[in-house]
């Protein structure tokens, strides 16, 4: 067994091992005591709003379903047939009364209970269709914050809420910029995959040091164009958008921050000012969104919405998001070196139309599969994974900032500025108090 003592010697103040990163034990024991414990984002409502909607999606690498009952309620199952194994639904998305397994037919009620069983007269005496044996087994706990969905495979322990402590205003701020005080899931989905650690992803959308690096040649095309050329406004909003990651990092340590707070979860400030955003203040359709906020919000409380400058928000250990440009993305862990990852766009009710076809040049621009921007990113993921399995550093440096970040209020803590490594070092401090809990057959590193 392995004690927390030998857990912490994985993680050492400002570095951490390679087999975090690489190990197929350590990743195997973070889907059972993380994802296996964590309250892990599944969906939102808006993707399940009438009775029989479903979405098929993962609890780290485990199938599930996200369903409206034919009472009106969420459920989250295992999407497991309790007859021989099999997955019982196939498709991404869809409407239904029931659900059938191709294999032999067994049939479940759309809270996971058995409805039906071919042959059942084939089967022993004290074959019981009414024994919780027999349903699609549901996650241990489900619960939904303002329309965003969460399960945990623990049937006890700490609330949402409690979990996601002052993060929950970031998922406040994305619902509060929806005049009608709704959002919903539209546009498609954005897939991609990459042959690295889960754990990658979040460190990456928070680092306010590697744009002028990773993005580089993004930023040169864009700082050559002319702002004489004119688009239907996707090209703007990319010359917009790359031009900022070619900010100086004078600029990135004095006028953005980084702020992390407990169990994982984090968020970058914003780096847009209102000449930079996607619909600035100048835009007739901000202008109109502006009126449409004010009229149903009041021009108090749209000041304070519109005043909450956050980037990229991360809700430890799937979860990231863009209050301000309606954009959300989910990680699923595949394997130690195999992680796939899921984009979403929002639209804002309420809002002009023109303002949610901004949100989807945004993503084309930042989250899409062809994009300028992720690719980037994904060669890099892709390359730690190459590099990590090399004979050099047995340590990875995590320790920018270690020596200046501050406590913080709600129990956080920030960097003095914006390219601290607070946040990784924050999601380890997470990862150590889940992994702990256990026991573990694993070496320590020496």
């Amino acid at each position: 067994m392995m004690s927390t003592d030998s857990f912490e010697s994985l993680v050492q103040p400002g570095r951490v091992h390679r087999r975090l990163y690489t190990d197929p034990a350590i990743f195997e024991l973070e889907m059972e005591r993380i994802f296996g414990n964590a309250w892990i984002y599944v969906g939102h409502e808006s993707q399940i709003k009438n009775i029989g909607d479903y979405v098929r999606t993962f609890i780290g690498r485990k199938p599930i379903v996200l369903v409206r009952d034919s009472d009106g309620q969420v459920r989250v199952i295992h999407n497991q047939c309790a007859h021989r194994g099999s997955l019982v639904v196939a498709d991404d998305k869809g409407t239904t009364q029931e659900f059938q397994c191709c294999y032999h037919g067994w049939t479940y009620h759309l809270d996971g209970r058995l409805k039906a069983v071919p042959l059942q007269n084939g089967y022993p005496r004290d074959f019981d269709p009414k024994n919780p044996k027999t349903a699609m087994v549901q996650a241990g706990r489900v619960k939904s914050y303002r329309g965003f969905v969460f399960a945990s495979e623990a049937t006890d322990g700490p609330s949402l809420e409690d979990f996601l402590g002052f993060m929950a205003t970031s998922l406040d701020d994305m619902i509060d910029r929806a005049p009608d005080g709704e959002i919903e899931v539209a546009g498609g989905m954005f897939k991609h995959a990459y042959e690295g650690n889960w754990k990658l992803y979040l460190e990456n959308l928070c680092d306010a040091a590697h744009p002028w690096f990773t993005h580089r040649s993004s930023i040169d095309a864009a700082q050559q164009q002319s702002d004489e050329v004119h688009s239907d406004g996707s090209g703007e909003i990319a010359i917009r958008q790359m031009r900022q990651n070619g900010a100086p990092y004078s600029f990135w340590e004095s006028q953005v921050g980084i702020w992390t707070y407990p169990n994982g979860h984090s968020y970058l400030g914003d780096y847009h000012d209102d000449a930079k955003l996607v619909a600035a203040l100048k835009d007739p359709v901000f202008r109109d969104y502006i009126a449409a906020m004010e009229k149903r919000k009041g021009k108090t409380e749209t000041r304070r919405v519109l005043e909450v400058r956050r980037w990229n928000n991360n809700i430890y250990p799937n979860l990231s998001f863009m209050s301000q440009f309606q954009q959300l993305r989910v990680v699923h862990p595949v394997a130690v070196d195999r992680t796939v990852v899921h984009t979403y766009n929002f639209r804002l009710k309420g809002a002009p139309e023109r303002m949610f076809r901004n949100t989807i040049s945004f993503a084309n621009t930042v989250n899409g599969t062809g994009s300028l921007v992720l690719t980037d990113d994904l060669e890099i993921y892709n390359r730690i994974g190459m590099g990590l399995s090399s004979e050099g550093a047995e340590w990875i440096e995590i320790g920018r900032g270690l020596q200046s970040d501050i406590a913080d209020a709600h129990g956080g803590r920030r960097g003095t500025n914006s390219t601290s490594e607070v946040y990784i070092r924050n999601m380890f401090d997470a990862w150590l108090r889940y992994m702990a809990n256990g026991p573990a057959k694993l070496r320590a590193a020496s």
